[in-house]
């Protein structure tokens, strides 16, 4: 069952990887596209960087998320309980 549970959590973190390389492509097209559109239309007063910024932010914290996940997932998490409950027992 374990094995079973190992896959799926693998699956899990490749799925969470793949939506956030999709959401770094879009990302990109996205903002070329708008420095197209601001430069074409009024390159005096460069609006796109609001949006670039915005939403910039917003796949940092996708990719800190993703990054953290790695770090502080299932396995992180069991382990952290066997070490709590040896260190009780040890203690008792």
């Amino acid at each position: 069952m374990e094995n079973g549970d190992g896959y799926l959590r693998a699956k899990k973190r490749v799925e969470n990887l793949k939506a956030f390389y999709i959401h770094i492509m879009v990302y990109v097209l996205v903002n070329i596209m708008l420095i197209a559109i601001n430069l074409l239309t009024d390159p005096g007063y460069w609006w796109f960087l609001f949006p670039l910024g915005g939403w910039g932010i917003g796949v940092l914290i996708h990719g800190i998320s993703i990054l953290a996940q790695g770090r502080f997932g299932t396995e992180w998490e069991e382990r952290k309980i066997k070490e709590y409950m040896e260190k009780e027992k040890k203690n008792s």
